[in-house]
């Protein structure tokens, strides 16, 4: 009897970087299935904007944690975390190996790593941070954390309304700063992680984000936004590419210009991606030509040339 452990196959890199196609090509090589770990795509409104999988490319290779919620449920990474290793428990049962795909760093982390358990916060206190963005906006909760956990405050994406949302909720509901919360204790999984990283030279990245940010409006991007508009409100509509349209129909910019800034911000929102990976020497860095390599995995080696 083998003792050989199933595999789970994590294929990252930055927005617009081919990450959907390569894990279909490694997924059709290995005869499996694919986990979305783009918490964008997880919502069923949300299609153009998100570039999620396409009915031809669902066709191709089965994909679980698309399109599977609503804008208007709440579901959070711990959600994510629960409900991606209670499949892959179901999966590894018929699947030697597994893939999971996304720009989500985060959720990624949540699976490979598990996270911290924070504590339970009443909704008063929900109530309380929500409506401070709503009267202060996203400045008001950059300067309450900053003030109540400045450790928190230097390594999280200041620009996440939400992330920023959780800390001030633990904050309050404990009077403790949500950093000591954060023990960086790694779990344990049962089954074996091998990560990769798709890499790209700094300007063709550049021009892949903006042809496809050309591509979603022929899609019919405009028409997705106009019709989330109502429900502008919601923090899973405050992300690029649907933000910079609302703007547009508030009056607030020319149509042309923002375009450009849902250029200008997936490029932002690319380099943090980087940032992230950098950060994790537990990837190997490849190109989408290199499939051979994740089907035979190989010792993980550091990124061959920079990126941004």
């Amino acid at each position: 009897m083998s003792n050989k452990k199933e595999t789970l196959i994590v294929i990252a890199g930055p927005t617009a970087s081919g990450k959907t196609a390569f894990a279909i090509k490694v997924a059709k090589a290995l005869n499996t299935v694919i986990l979305s770990a783009d918490s964008r795509q997880f919502y069923k409104e949300m299609s153009i904007g998100t570039a999620a999988p396409t009915e031809e490319e669902l066709s191709q290779a089965k994909h679980y944690f698309v399109h599977h919620i609503s804008i208007e449920d709440k579901y959070d990474v711990a959600d994510y975390e629960h409900d991606a290793i209670q499949l892959l428990d179901e999966l590894f049962k018929t699947h030697d190996a597994v893939v999971m795909t996304g720009g989500s760093g985060l959720f990624i982390n949540a699976v490979c790593n598990g996270i911290d358990t924070m504590p339970d916060v009443k909704p008063e206190i929900r109530e309380k941070v929500q409506n401070l963005f709503d009267e202060g906006g996203l400045k008001a909760l950059q300067e309450e954390v900053l003030r109540l956990d400045p450790d928190y405050f230097a390594i999280v994406d200041q620009q996440n309304p939400r992330r920023l949302q959780r800390a001030l909720e633990v904050c309050y509901q404990t009077g403790k700063p949500f950093s000591s919360f954060r023990s960086g204790n790694t779990v344990r999984r049962d089954f074996d992680i091998k990560k990769y990283a798709l890499l790209w030279d700094r300007q063709q990245l550049i021009e892949r984000i903006d042809k496809r940010v050309d591509m979603m409006m022929e899609q019919g991007l405009l028409n997705e936004a106009k019709a989330l508009y109502p429900k502008r409100d919601l923090n899973a509509l405050n992300t690029v590419g649907y933000k910079e349209l609302f703007a547009y129909f508030d009056g607030q910019c020319t149509l042309a210009e923002a375009v450009q800034q849902i250029k200008t911000h997936t490029r932002q929102y690319a380099k943090r991606q980087m940032t992230w990976l950098r950060k994790d020497n537990s990837y190997q860095w490849i190109t989408t030509d290199e499939i051979d390599i994740v089907a035979t995995p190989q010792p993980n080696t550091p990124p061959q040339q920079e990126s941004d």
